[in-house]
């Protein structure tokens, strides 16, 4: 999986869901979110089977969990077009 660019679909669903894992809204514009997520090195994965690939790969536990309940944790945005951003602030 590679880190991807945050484009304006991607930054428009961080701005919208932020408050899904942060209990404060952290950027109202897409440059302050470009630069949060690039200060927490978030991951753009193309799907939930990568998304679930990424759990796994940063040692977290995943024992019994589907690609369809790993999207559903608070550091998981739902871009809107198949792809899925990954935030650990």
């Amino acid at each position: 999986m590679v880190v991807q660019e945050y484009d304006d679909v991607v930054l428009d669903a961080f701005l919208e869901n932020q408050e899904q894992l942060l209990p404060e809204v952290v950027a109202e514009t897409r440059e302050e979110a470009r630069e949060f997520l690039e200060e927490c090195m978030a991951v753009v994965a193309d799907s939930k089977e990568e998304v679930l690939e990424y759990f796994e790969e940063e040692g977290i536990d995943t024992e019994g969990a589907t690609a369809d309940d790993i999207v559903e944790n608070d550091e998981v945005f739902d871009v809107g077009d198949g792809r899925y951003l990954i935030v650990e602030a």
